[in-house]
């Protein structure tokens, strides 16, 4: 069964050695993960979290980030995975439409420190986690996404071998068996997108809780079902019907999707990216927000259904439209953290701006989804001339990856502010020599509490 084959492999890699390329990008999934998390601690739904956990605060050994406090492991990855997902800067595996940093590492993480690891431990647990999850996912797009969320469901699963390699590392029983508890509690639904609500945050947070809890079940002898994965009414025919199962195995323990993750380069969802690469390339070569008479936005279907919204009035919304941050990108030159600040939101320059942009289906780039991300941009000056630009994949995609350096000064723009500079700058270096530390050196609890 599919489940013996993916257990195995996550057994063997729990305890093998890891290649010097694969152990780097596993490095730059953490960093990049932990740019994510500490500007969440900033902002909903971290506050709610620790409210609504307080009891709980101090019990265990498994750090928040950022809080200045511990918790238990499950308790502690609910509350990190949601907290890294919340400002949209974590990284992405476009094949899966996945995000699998916030659940893996979370839980990954999580019971490292419980355990008291060493860091090449966690770095062999996280890229079971991705590797294993991130083939589950690609074999069940685009299906499974028109109504699941890719980060609660697969996340689930790549949370529960990223715990199960930690607890049990060469044990393929206790990773067959977390992998199949976590598939038949895994959720998160596509509505939490259309409104300003916490949900979506919370579907990565709930990943990784079930795979913590999985693991732990898993190492303590509770069973799963063997063909959760593949049988009659198991996981992909319930949601997403056909299956191309054999994605799954491909290339497993040879090659490698933690070496071809997409880390961001803007600070809202996705399916942007493209069109605001594009819409840069036109500011690159002198389009002036004034000249601007029309923007034609050409993208595939998925691209329009989640960032259709052209009145966004909240940052969450505003996060998730298209037309927003493609106009915020051709105003300013980026979209960051500070993109979505109340001043931001109302500006009538870029809300005049959005009233002039169009956005509408390609199917040719339809059809290249979800292993391609593409759109074009055109944009007509109010002097008659037109200017094109197409983006064929996104800065940060396999295509035009962000180089360590962009991640360092990624880490620093959005840690520093938490951590200020001498400790961000330590904890920076201490990542990238992670397999050579305890997971404890790392300090994660001493970090500044959140205000």
């Amino acid at each position: 069964m599919l489940l013996d084959t993916l257990a195995d492999y996550g057994a063997h890699d729990a305890r093998a050695p890891l290649a010097p390329d694969v152990m780097h990008h596993a490095k730059r999934a953490v960093l990049d993960w932990l740019a994510a998390l500490y500007p969440g601690t900033r902002t909903a739904p971290c506050a709610q979290l620790l409210a609504a956990h307080r009891d709980e605060l101090g019990l265990g050994a498994s750090s928040l980030p950022g809080c200045g406090t511990t918790a238990l492991p499950a308790t502690a990855a609910w509350i990190n995975g949601s907290v890294s997902h919340a400002v949209e800067f974590d990284d992405i595996f476009r094949d899966a439409v996945y995000h699998p940093g916030c659940p893996t590492i979370s839980a990954a993480l999580a019971l490292a420190e419980a355990r008291q690891a060493d860091g090449l431990a966690l770095l062999r647990a996280v890229v079971a986690g991705y590797e294993i999850s991130t083939r589950i996912g690609a074999a069940m797009q685009p299906a499974h996404y028109r109504y699941f969320h890719t980060t609660g469901t697969v996340g689930s699963l790549g949370a529960a071998a990223a715990g199960a390699a930690m607890l049990a590392p060469g044990s393929a029983d206790v990773m067959r068996h977390a992998i199949a508890t976590a598939a038949t509690l895994a959720a998160g639904l596509q509505q939490a997108f259309r409104s300003d609500a916490m949900s979506k945050a919370l579907h990565a947070g709930n990943a990784a809780n079930v795979g913590v809890r999985a693991a732990l079940g898993a190492a303590n002898g509770i069973t799963g079902v063997p063909d959760i994965l593949e049988g009659e009414v198991g996981f992909g025919a319930a949601l997403a019907g056909q299956v191309e199962w054999q994605r799954a195995t491909e290339g497993l323990g040879q090659v490698y999707n933690i070496t071809r993750i997409t880390q961001k380069n803007h600070g809202c969802c996705g399916h942007t990216f493209a069109a605001i690469d594009a819409a840069l390339a036109l500011r690159a070569q002198g389009v002036l927000p004034d000249e601007i008479e029309h923007i034609d936005v050409r993208s595939y279907r998925t691209a329009i259904d989640v960032t259709g919204n052209d009145k966004p009035v909240t940052a969450f919304e505003a996060k998730f439209s298209l037309a927003y941050v493609v106009s915020h990108a051709l105003l300013h030159g980026s979209v960051r953290l500070s993109a979505f600040d109340e001043a931001r939101l109302h500006d009538p320059a870029l809300r005049a701006l959005m009233r002039r942009l169009t956005l509408r289906e390609d199917p040719a780039l339809t059809a290249g989804f979800p292993r391609q991300r593409a759109a074009h941009v055109e944009i007509t000056l109010k002097n008659g001339r037109t200017l094109r630009h197409e983006a064929p994949y996104r800065k940060g995609d396999p295509e035009s990856p962000l180089s360590d350096a962009e991640l360092d000064d990624k880490f620093a723009e959005l840690a520093g502010p938490v951590l200020g500079s001498a400790r961000m700058l330590a904890l920076r270096d201490a990542i990238w020599r992670l397999d050579t530390l305890s997971v404890a050196d790392l300090r994660l609890a001493a970090d500044p509490a959140t205000v």
